[in-house]
């Protein structure tokens, strides 16, 4: 588990997401923001994606973390490196030659900062702003040839920056980081969700799953974060087995459009749950 940390800032500033994400929370925000709890001290956030809840809050407190290495370097670089980050991207095209040389290039060549705007630039680019890997673990999805995709984004990197410097950022699972999660503090957990049908592994985060064991690990979590008295609020798709899972708690159904499935006729307005702990 790697983790860097950087002093806290005083400044207010609106941050929002810096990369598209599937699976991202920003359709479901108020949803989410009415169930935050009026208190709380550190905010956990174990599967930060696109930290949609995450900057629309913005914890004077936080520690975020995804097992996703490629993610987690992006956040610590809009973090700690934000001007050299912009100056990277600034150098790159919208141009599918050269879309395709970034996409081929070996992370593991790349400094930190390289391969931060790597990622940035393809989320911008790439068809669908989808992030998926081959089994190798090589992004592979082609070129969307946008008009004018904004892949520099100089005031969201700079304000997400601003809000991060609160923020402790771990590349590591979800049970390792809650370890440190105590009495009094808010965790929210957005999982890769139970698959409703066969299509559901379309989105493929990293070369690691997100199984059915997986999911029974985490509800056993649940359990014991409630036992040591934190706040926890999760988001899941709405399945039976979701659903006995977390039949202690408070369930609530909301709806939610479906933007990705290879079967079009799946995607448009599904319905997913939201359990809390705690009264809001």
């Amino acid at each position: 588990m790697s983790v860097a940390t950087k002093p806290t800032s005083n400044k207010t500033v609106k941050a929002q997401p810096f990369l598209k994400w599937a699976g991202g929370k920003t359709q479901l925000l108020d949803e989410l923001i009415k169930r935050v709890p009026a208190k709380y001290n550190v905010y956990f956030e174990p599967f930060i994606g696109g930290g949609a809840l995450y900057f629309a809050i913005a914890p004077e407190a936080a520690v975020i973390a995804d097992i996703n290495d490629d993610l987690v370097n992006a956040y610590l670089v809009v973090r700690d490196n934000p001007d050299e980050l912009l100056e990277a991207l600034s150098k790159y095209k919208n141009e599918k030659d050269f879309y395709y040389s970034i996409r081929s290039q070996d992370q593991s060549r790349l400094s930190k900062i390289e391969r931060a705007a790597r990622l940035l630039y393809l989320n911008r680019t790439c068809f669908n702003g989808l992030y998926r890997v081959n089994k190798n673990g090589q992004f592979n999805v082609p070129f969307a040839n946008y008009k004018n995709p904004n892949f520099v984004q100089t005031d969201r990197i700079l304000a997400a920056s601003e809000i991060l410097q609160n923020t402790d950022v771990y590349q590591a699972g979800f049970e390792k980081v809650l370890v440190k999660a105590k009495a009094g503090d808010f965790i929210y957990l957005d999982p890769p969700y139970y698959p409703k049908d066969v299509y559901s592994d379309f989105k493929r985060y990293n070369k690691e799953q997100f199984h059915k064991n997986d999911h029974e690990r985490l509800a056993e979590l649940y359990n014991k974060l409630t036992e040591r008295g934190c706040y926890v609020m999760l988001s899941n798709s709405d399945t039976p087995f979701t659903r006995e899972h977390y039949k202690e708690w408070r369930v609530d159904t909301v709806y939610a459009k479906r933007l990705i499935n290879k079967d079009a006729s799946k995607r448009g307005e599904v319905t997913e749950i939201i359990v809390t702990n705690y009264d809001y």
